[in-house]
């Protein structure tokens, strides 16, 4: 297992992540127990020490099953972490209770990392408010020694980052961002790095395969890939991208059974990182993935001085891609929780006076029927 070395300590560079653990007939609220145990002991065995659950994994239940299973090895063999559940805004005013009942379900007196959890749009105003006493009910914990480490995780822009930096940065010690060869440019992940390389904060990765969709690729981009890494597995090549990046320190990820477990432990053997022309095919393979499936906006925005309803139709559009290759998901839904109703992709009256400037010929207003279409709106 490949280490890294993170203030005092040696973390494993492959993190068990616990939101996709394995359940009972297809019930992500029902966890397989016995199997989610094997794992953890499989994991332990062959060097993992870091551990990463959160409040809402599995309807509540990950915190459980974690704090069961990491139970029965000595609790300073292990890094545990957790999150504050702030994707629910109804939360806010109950850090304390929270935190109390994370403890209790995890079995633990503290957590070795714990995070603000998804810091975007929707929520970056309500982190921000004192009123709600988050971050100073944190800090205080990391004091008594309840929070050896405190940073947090981000679904968010850079912008909304850097908001959430500017005000609690001197104190966050590390941040989780969804960080894959595909991201890198598509969810302006490069754009984040440079932001915490800035802040001297190490990262954190989630999302190494983007739930498993980097698993598999079209043939043409795996026979490209396989050119240069005859031996290489797809998933492998996942892994070998974010050892390439030196400020990573913990790579979760969330394996579902003790095959994606064993190859992942596997490949965290040794270091395996790319070199300029692995590098350089690896993002060729995600440009050619993402202009098969995105519209090829460059938020020139011409269409925005032309839109009567004052539409930000790159934002939204960034948002459709986003919604589109992924085929649903939570991230443009949450980020359009933060932007009025009345600017929604189904404001669009379809005039397409958009569509007349737009250099690249992109067909706006039938993007934001489908767009509104897709989100039931």
């Amino acid at each position: 297992m490949v280490y890294k070395e993170f203030q005092d300590l040696k973390l494993s560079a492959l993190g068990m992540g616990a939101m996709r653990l394995p359940v009972v007939d297809g019930d992500d609220a029902r966890i397989d127990e016995e199997k989610a145990a094997k794992m953890v002991d499989y994991a332990m065995a062959h060097g993992i020490n870091y551990y990463d659950t959160a409040w809402g994994y599995h309807n509540g239940n990950s915190e459980l099953v974690m704090g069961k299973s990491l139970k029965k090895h000595p609790r300073e063999s292990y890094y545990l972490a957790t999150k504050f559940p702030g994707y629910d805004l109804s939360n806010m005013d109950k850090v304390e209770e929270i935190f109390e009942k994370q403890l209790e379900k995890c079995q633990v007196d503290y957590f070795d990392f714990y995070l603000f959890h998804n810091v975007c749009e929707m929520n970056i105003d309500a982190y921000l408010d004192p009123a709600h006493g988050i971050y100073e009910y944190l800090k205080k914990q990391k004091e008594n020694g309840r929070i050896r480490h405190l940073g947090f995780s981000a679904h968010g822009s850079c912008e909304v980052m850097k908001r959430f930096l500017d005000a609690y940065g001197e104190s966050m010690e590390f941040c989780q961002i969804q960080l894959n060869w595909l991201d890198y440019t598509f969810q302006d992940a490069k754009g984040k790095l440079e932001l915490l390389k800035e802040h001297q904060i190490p990262v954190w990765v989630m999302e190494p395969l983007r739930g498993g969709k980097l698993a598999a690729l079209p043939k043409d981009q795996e026979e490209a890939l396989r050119a240069l890494r005859p031996d290489e597995t797809v998933p492998a090549w996942a892994f070998s991208f974010l050892q390439s990046i030196p400020e990573v320190v913990v790579t979760l990820s969330g394996m579902s059974n003790y095959e994606q477990l064993q190859e992942n432990i596997k490949t965290f053997a040794s270091e395996k990182p790319l070199n300029q022309q692995e590098m350089e095919g690896l993002l060729s393979a995600a440009s050619a993935m993402l202009e098969k499936n995105i519209l090829p906006c460059t938020a020139c925005h011409y269409c925005v001085s032309h839109c009567p309803q004052g539409l930000d139709i790159p934002g939204l559009l960034e948002l459709y891609n986003e919604h589109s290759f992924t085929g649903g998901g939570f991230i443009a839904p949450m980020a359009l929780m933060a932007v009025p109703k009345e600017k929604h992709p189904n404001a669009c009256i379809g005039c397409r006076s958009c569509e007349a400037v737009c250099p690249q010929q992109i067909k706006i207003s039938e993007a934001m029927s489908d767009f509104a279409g897709k989100l039931g709106s």
